[in-house]
């Protein structure tokens, strides 16, 4: 009964041991967790300062853009027609 009275105290120890550094790690691990949101936090509102279209305003801006230029395209063939057939009358 002796050997396990000292068996028990030695292990003891060991578990206080074990179990400060199972916490030290958890609490590195919140602390990493915590700088992670912080500066993910402070990236977010860097871009938000920048005044950055959304995705969606993008591509409605390109969208409105490709309608011009196709509009543009039609109206510069209808003006050369137009002004081959004022040649044409002169």
């Amino acid at each position: 009964m002796r050997k396990e009275a000292k068996m028990q105290n030695k292990s003891k120890p060991l578990d206080d041991l074990t179990n400060l550094f199972t916490n030290a790690v958890g609490a590195v691990k919140g602390v990493g967790d915590e700088v992670k949101a912080m500066g993910r936090s402070r990236a977010e509102q860097m871009v938000a300062d920048l005044d950055l279209v959304t995705r969606d305003e993008f591509e409605v801006m390109k969208a409105i853009i490709q309608n011009l230029n196709a509009e543009n395209a039609e109206l510069k063939a209808r003006m050369e027609k137009l002004e081959k057939a004022a040649k044409k009358r002169s």
